[in-house]
């Protein structure tokens, strides 16, 4: 932000940095899960239920991040999505899941898919993608131990355990996923930048 009382020379001699997203799916999923707070989710009432949903919107975070190497395949528009959405995410899913009998799966994915992520979301064809790849992280079979997030089986639902579980599981994912983990056709990885 500028400032008249901050001098010029200072920031022109400074060295200046900026915190980029981590680059790669593993990476990225294992930097959004270890800024969770696990005793939070500990406490709360429906702890597995909980982790399930969360780990799910982890995933999610990532993909819609990384498919931006694909270009047009991956996004009509680039978008930049932050790890804030994810927060407000977590502190959502929580809440709601805590408060309901059941896992209000519509509420969680309209909330994500068009107000979290989706208010920066402007093309038609980008929202209706973002809504699309949120239902195969947040559904009623996330709750199921094997469910697949993608068609290979590598990325899928874990038993809920303790966090260290997620992040030794995060581990054995690719260092370079196969486009099929984005929902996309091998081809595509023809345009990846």
């Amino acid at each position: 932000m500028p400032a008249k009382t901050f001098p010029v020379s200072v920031l022109q001699n400074s060295v200046k940095m900026t915190l980029e997203p981590p680059s790669g799916l593993r990476q990225n999923v294992r930097s959004s899960y270890e800024a969770l707070n696990w005793q939070e989710i500990e406490e709360t009432e429906k702890p597995e239920s909980i982790k399930k949903i969360l780990f799910g919107f982890c995933f999610f975070h990532a993909i819609v991040q990384d498919r931006r190497k694909f270009g047009p395949i991956g996004w009509n528009i680039p978008y930049a999505f932050t790890n804030e959405d994810l927060m407000v995410c977590r502190k959502q899913t929580l809440l709601f899941i805590d408060r309901f009998d059941q896992v209000p799966y519509k509420v969680l994915n309209y909330l994500g898919a068009n107000v979290n992520y989706g208010g920066r979301v402007t093309d038609d064809k980008d929202v209706l993608l973002i809504e699309t790849i949120l239902r195969t992280y947040v559904c009623k079979e996330s709750l199921d131990v094997g469910h697949k997030y993608s068609t290979s089986g590598l990325y899928k639902v874990i038993e809920p355990g303790e966090k260290e579980d997620y992040l030794k599981y995060i581990d054995t994912m690719p260092l370079n996923p196969e486009p099929e983990a984005f929902g996309l056709h091998d081809n595509a990885e023809i345009t990846t930048k």
